[in-house]
């Protein structure tokens, strides 16, 4: 696996890929604050929700979070980007794909009429949204959100409703994935590392290894349903918690994909990422206008 080298060649083709671009991080608007920003008259246009007669595929939205490293009581899911809330951004990318037959919502369940209020209910969602109760963990939100899931769907799309740059594009190059590879169990979007990364032993450099085999993981993680069931009842059962759902199919030797999403699909941790976030919201809207 070659490393990626953010070249101009590398711009010019993101440019005219909807799946890896283009990329936010290489446009001059990457470093606006709100108050820079000018925003469009279409400030709360939405996508166009679709629903195919026979959609295969569900979507997991994880908005369980507190919000504790952003500093933000309650949450980011909330938070206004662009006169839109975090999270719903990223189930209007969702409700865009038509394999996407159901939105299942994980959050607090003491603020589920809330998150409804907020972010699901004033806008025009087609794709039917049902609610789940969130977990300590991640991982149980997850796996509260799958138990939400019908037998029914084939797949399963399970994403941070914190990463409000994902668009249904994206989400149908994941889904194809696994759909076009009979060996396939899962695929995960990434991007490949670009910085230099170091072993660390305390505060001691022990080695410098080769970025070109490393990837930092993304959502969407879309899985056969049937398998990322399973990695969740045996990781239940065994006690074992994971860093994100691909682990727990990896564990049980599953056959997990990479596929390459852009930079930009940043999920909003820290107060930083707002800036760039609502600038990469920012160069979309203004290409629909």
């Amino acid at each position: 696996m070659d490393t990626v080298d953010i070249s101009q060649a590398n711009r010019e083709i993101w440019q005219t890929d909807p799946v890896t671009g283009p990329s936010v991080l290489a446009a001059p608007e990457f470093n606006l604050n709100k108050d820079s920003l000018e925003l469009p008259t279409a400030t709360l246009t939405s996508l166009r929700g679709k629903v195919s007669s026979h959609p295969s595929t569900a979507a997991v939205i994880l908005a369980g979070g507190d919000g504790e490293r952003f500093g933000r009581n309650g949450g980011k899911q909330l938070l206004d980007i662009l006169g839109k809330p975090v999270l719903t951004w990223s189930a209007e990318a969702f409700d865009a794909v038509a394999d996407v037959g159901l939105i299942v919502l994980v959050c607090p369940a003491d603020r589920m009429d809330e998150y409804c209020r907020e972010a699901i209910d004033p806008y025009p969602f087609v794709t039917p949204v049902v609610l789940a109760p969130s977990g300590e963990l991640r991982q149980e939100s997850s796996f509260n959100g799958i138990n939400l899931v019908p037998e029914n769907y084939e797949f399963i799309a399970i994403h941070d409703g914190a990463r409000p740059l994902i668009t249904p594009d994206l989400i149908d190059h994941a889904i194809a994935a696994v759909k076009g590879n009979l060996d396939a169990d899962g695929a995960v979007v990434g991007f490949p590392a670009i910085d230099t990364l170091k072993v660390v032993s305390g505060n001691n450099i022990i080695g410098t290894p080769d970025r070109s085999s490393f990837w930092t993981a993304q959502t969407p993680q879309v899985f056969r349903s049937s398998i990322i069931r399973d990695a969740h009842t045996t990781a239940l059962s065994e006690g074992f918690v994971g860093t994100d759902d691909s682990s727990l199919v990896e564990r049980l030797g599953g056959n997990v994909l990479l596929v390459q999403g852009p930079r930009d699909n940043i999920k909003i941790t820290v107060p930083e990422d707002r800036g760039p976030a609502e600038a990469g919201l920012l160069l979309r809207l203004e290409q629909r206008l």
